[in-house]
């Protein structure tokens, strides 16, 4: 079945969002020695940042890959949609994949002044970073001080490659093509113009800090079940936040399933979507919602329960 130009497009998004919440990648490139390329592939881990929609990619001076690139410059990059903290485990163990995004494309070198360009760049978008959470107020700080922001907030995890002691090579990635592989091992390939033309969602920076800081804090995880049984009927268990954009929120609920030969009604994961009234461009606005959203929930509760 042919998909719409709106699904496509939201493949496309879906992709830069996962690419912008992100900063680490696997680099693949053709092995390459004096005589060529042996057609080998060499793959390792690389830090990165968006710029313009391309990604910019940091290779450590000694690894392969400078030498690679000099023979052929084609290779691949692969993202995962990170998944912070509980949710790992919990995916693992019902056996869902986190969704990823695979570029092929060209590993171009930048050399001195657009590599110095480039850096510039990346400390500007750490440094915005950073104070978007300096100047957070109360509520969200809170959120994000239960997440381990070592690990979940980008600024602190690219700082390392301006202010580190390694020595780093600069690449910029030109896609000709894109592939999204959603959870259940579907792919779907993107088309380049739409990629191009789409934008991640302002939240994607900080997606992952609010994610495993609103998981990893019981009060949090508490009104997540209540949004389950108030806004959707559905008489969960325990829930998680998945992910999150301007428009709402994605909840891994442990909710009822149906009856299976008349036997007892057993709970399984599923997927649940919130949608807000009206957008969150940033953590503020969108821990704002949240907050309405737990209030309008105790107010049903409430009224349901004749207090």
């Amino acid at each position: 079945m042919k998909e719409g130009k709106s699904s496509l497009l939201t493949l496309a998004k879906k992709c830069k969002d996962i690419l912008a919440s992100n900063w680490i990648g696997s680099l693949n490139t053709i092995k390459a020695d004096a005589k060529g390329s042996k057609g080998e592939i060499y793959t390792s881990k690389v830090k990165y940042f968006i710029r313009k929609g391309n990604p910019y990619i940091w290779v450590p001076e000694k690894d392969l890959h400078n030498v690679n690139t000099i023979i052929d410059e084609r290779g691949s990059f692969a993202v995962t949609s990170p998944l912070p903290g509980p949710l790992v485990n919990l995916l693992r163990s019902i056996k869902k994949l986190p969704a990823r995004v695979a570029l092929t494309g060209d590993v171009v070198l930048l050399k001195d002044a657009k590599a110095k360009l480039a850096a510039e760049c990346l400390r500007d978008t750490i440094l915005a970073d950073q104070r978007a959470v300096e100047e957070s107020s109360i509520s969200v700080s809170g959120i994000l001080n239960s997440s381990c922001l070592r690990f979940t907030l980008r600024s602190k995890n690219l700082l390392e490659l301006l202010a580190g002691n390694e020595q780093y090579t600069v690449y910029k990635f030109n896609p000709s093509s894109c592939i999204y592989i959603c959870g259940d091992g579907g792919s779907h390939e993107v088309d380049l113009e739409h990629f191009d033309a789409s934008k991640a969602d302002p939240l994607s920076p900080f997606s992952m800090s609010l994610i495993d800081g609103i998981n990893q804090n019981e009060t949090r995880r508490r009104a997540l079940i209540l949004f389950c049984i108030t806004f959707l009927n559905e008489n969960a268990k325990d829930a998680f936040l998945l992910s999150i954009d301007r428009k709402g929120f994605d909840v891994l609920g442990k909710v009822f399933g149906p009856v299976m030969n008349n036997g007892p009604q057993m709970y399984q994961w599923r997927e649940l979507r919130f949608m807000f009234k009206e957008e969150a461009r940033d953590m503020e606005t969108f821990c704002q919602r949240l907050v309405e959203m737990e209030e309008e929930a105790l107010k049903n509760v409430s009224s349901f329960s004749g207090i």
